[in-house]
């Protein structure tokens, strides 16, 4: 049940880089044909490019540039992003899910119930998450009262991999933070 992201980013450049290369092919054969003066010239272009040897310094530094680009789109387009959704338990014969977004925002919740957290941030990991805020209480009391009511609200959810569960607190002084 857990989805993954879509890789928008990789397919937008090279669309975009195709459609560059595409319209400015179009309109220089339309120029060409109507006999207007060309933005590139046909003729100019494929002299330079006749004259241009394999070994020259711009033909490897475009190969390189070209490489290490296509290289980097293809890695950011194989690996794995951050989960999307979630996996809960299974029951019943079910599967279900629930965004990263609406777990981070229910653990916050429950964290910003606790008496004298303030502030409560979440951060979800692959493996982790981890909850810090600011206290005016004594900060290790506060600590456990968070961590049972985040892994109270954990329990509720039921994710079907329970990550480790780390709280950090920052005592508040009386005139701000410390």
């Amino acid at each position: 049940m857990t989805r993954r992201p879509r890789r928008v980013v990789p397919a937008v450049v090279v669309a975009l880089t195709l459609l560059g290369a595409a319209v400015l092919v179009a309109v220089s054969l339309i120029q060409r044909l109507t006999g207007s003066q060309e933005w590139v010239s046909y003729d100019s272009l494929a002299t330079r490019l006749h004259d241009t040897s394999w070994d020259s310094v711009w033909v490897l530094g475009a190969g390189a540039v070209l490489a290490a680009v296509g290289s980097a789109l293809l890695v950011v387009a194989v690996t794995p992003g951050k989960p999307v959704v979630l996996a809960l338990e299974p029951g019943d014969d079910l599967e279900a899910g629930i965004a990263r977004r609406s777990l981070r925002h229910a653990l916050a919740d429950a964290a910003g119930a606790v008496d004298g957290v303030e502030k409560a941030r979440v951060r979800l990991r692959r493996k982790k998450i981890h909850i810090a805020g600011h206290t005016r209480h004594t900060a290790e009391r506060t600590a456990e009262n968070l961590g049972t009511a985040v892994a109270a609200r954990l329990d509720r959810i039921r994710p079907a991999v329970v990550p480790r569960l780390r709280t950090s607190l920052r005592t508040i002084g009386p005139g701000g933070t410390r």
